[in-house]
């Protein structure tokens, strides 16, 4: 397969079979996003990437994460998630705190609000992800679409200029829809 890494003399139209999967892929791109946002609003009175911060967080075995490891792991500039943090505090779902020393560091913390709101929101979105597209793809069709995620992620990243960035989340991470973790009562 040949690659293109810049500005070529000649554009490489797609043929009819590249058209097809890229129509095909832009449609999940701009539709699953809109229709879990609006799903997560009407069930959970969440965005879908309010949900995505308040899951994430779940996940760290403090509920705490600086900001910029959480906007790498939400894939979200530091403005959007400054907006979309402060909005979430303000319901208290979360609490931001300054890290001490140079530099403007901040750690967002998720509460006990904040936790109960994503454990309570988390079956209804394992449920949409499910119904929109996990349960009507085969086996071999979700190999492939790991395959094909991974890939696009992969080449994303070759892109960018911070590539080898250290707020990437390592390979092991959980990912945001596994739910939120679980503590000890």
């Amino acid at each position: 397969m040949k690659k293109s890494t810049g500005p070529v003399a000649e554009t490489r139209w797609l043929n009819g079979d590249e058209l097809a999967a890229w129509l095909a892929n832009s449609a999940i791109m701009i539709s699953l996003p809109a229709a879990l946002d609006a799903r997560m609003q009407r069930e959970a009175q969440l965005t879908f990437f309010e949900y995505m911060v308040l899951s994430v967080l779940s996940e760290q075995p403090d509920r705490t994460m600086q900001m910029s490891a959480l906007a790498a792991r939400t894939a979200a500039s530091l403005s959007r998630l400054s907006h979309v943090v402060g909005r979430l505090e303000k319901r208290g779902l979360l609490a931001r705190k300054r890290i001490p020393g140079s530099g403007r560091r901040t750690t967002a913390t998720l509460t006990e609000a904040g936790y109960e709101v994503v454990v309570a929101a988390a079956p209804g979105h394992v449920a949409a992800v499910r119904e929109y597209l996990i349960d009507d793809l085969e086996p071999h069709e979700l190999a492939a679409l790991r395959r094909i995620g991974a890939a696009v992620d992969a080449a994303i990243k070759r892109g960018q200029p911070d590539a080898s960035s250290a707020a990437s989340p390592p390979p092991e991470a959980p990912t945001i829809h596994s739910g939120p973790r679980r503590t000890a009562d």
